[in-house]
């Protein structure tokens, strides 16, 4: 078994192919991002300041996050995988993922987590700082109009009010604090495929990662 990371930008499709890449090949799929979601939901249901560092790291210390095969996650025993996907979440998200402590606290969790194989992890930084070692890395990206567009109607889909020109925008806002942050930013890391699925299925994209893992002869 092998290790699979993704990076790349909000709504660029990362989980929805990691977990096709999980399903496919029997890996345990971990959405690294819910992890920031869930301590930023813990932080605005306890009304604390997201831009102090010390008090979003108390809530992520003392905040039990489970991650289940199912996709669902957990925060002190609470399911609350639809409360995390709000666009206020998505954004404080954002800004907690900032942090040195926060995210220290939370690579240690993930890399604990991937140490026996055979796992498909997406976020921001898995092939730069979470799994550096990782056999396979992958750098997903989109066009930011694309990316607003499938965001819009995931939530949509979801129920909830959203406007696509404030998602359109918050998500130019995010890529700028994600690549621009001093503590692991969003970078592509030279060994890692890029893709760009603005025009891709996801089939496709699929394709193209099974395809690059049984050529370099990684596939069990």
């Amino acid at each position: 078994m092998i290790n699979i990371a993704i990076d790349g930008p909000s709504a660029s499709g990362k989980s929805t192919i990691a977990k096709q890449l999980a399903k496919k090949l029997g890996y345990i799929h971990i959405d690294t991002g819910a992890m920031y979601r869930a301590v930023a939901l813990e932080c605005l249901n306890r009304n604390v300041d997201l831009d102090n560092e010390t008090a979003c790291y108390d809530v992520a210390r003392v905040s039990d996050i489970s991650l289940k095969t199912d996709g669902s996650i957990f925060v002190n025993g609470d399911d609350v995988s639809r409360l995390i996907r709000t666009d206020a979440v998505s954004q404080g998200a954002s800004k907690v993922s900032k942090f040195k402590s926060v995210r220290e606290l939370l690579v240690d969790k993930q890399r604990k987590i991937a140490a026996k194989k055979g796992f498909v992890l997406d976020g921001r930084d898995i092939t730069s700082v979470v799994l550096p070692d990782a056999e396979v890395k992958i750098y997903q990206t989109a066009d930011v109009a694309v990316r607003a567009k499938r965001r819009f109607d995931e939530l949509s889909a979801a129920g909830f009010d959203v406007n696509y020109d404030s998602l359109f925008d918050e998500l130019v806002e995010r890529d700028e604090r994600d690549m621009n942050r001093s503590e692991s930013p969003l970078v592509k890391v030279a060994d890692a495929l890029e893709i760009n699925t603005t025009h891709l299925s996801v089939d496709e994209v699929v394709n193209l990662v099974m395809g690059y893992i049984e050529s370099r002869g990684l596939n069990d």
